[in-house]
C-alpha cells in the first residue's frame, strides 16, 4: 500500500483539506476540483478509486458511487509546495454533478 508522502501527511495532520484536481490522464482535459484530507488520500491510494472530502456533507465520498460516474486513478502528482493535488484519471460518464464532461465548462470571455 503506497504512504502518503511526510511533508504532505505532515499539512493534512494540521486538519487541513487540500485541492484536488482531476485530470483525464489521456487528454489532458482538466474534469473538475474537489478537497482531500488524510483518509480521503489514504483511500485513493488504497483503492485507487477518486476519494474526496466533502465539506458540506463533512464525509468522505467515492466519485461515481451513487452516479456511477467514477474516477480510476492512474497517478498522484503533488505541487511544488504540496497544497495541491493532481489526480489523472480514468474517467467513466460525467465529471461534473451537472451531467457535463467537465466542471470547467462556463468560459468568461474578456
Amino acid at each position: 500500500m503506497p504512504k502518503i508522502p511526510e511533508e504532505i501527511a505532515n499539512r493534512l495532520a494540521t486538519g487541513e483539506l487540500i485541492a484536488a484536481i482531476a485530470q483525464d490522464a489521456v487528454s489532458k482535459e482538466v474534469l473538475m476540483m474537489a478537497w482531500m484530507n488524510t483518509q480521503a488520500l489514504q483511500a485513493t491510494l488504497d483503492t485507487n478509486r477518486a476519494t474526496y472530502w466533502s465539506r458540506s456533507r463533512n464525509s468522505l465520498w467515492i466519485k461515481g458511487e451513487t452516479s456511477g460516474h467514477t474516477q480510476e486513478v492512474k497517478k498522484i502528482s503533488f505541487d511544488c509546495d504540496g497544497d495541491a493535488i493532481l489526480l489523472e484519471v480514468i474517467q467513466t460518464g460525467a465529471a461534473c454533478h451537472t451531467g457535463e464532461r467537465s466542471c470547467f465548462h462556463t468560459e468568461i470571455v474578456n
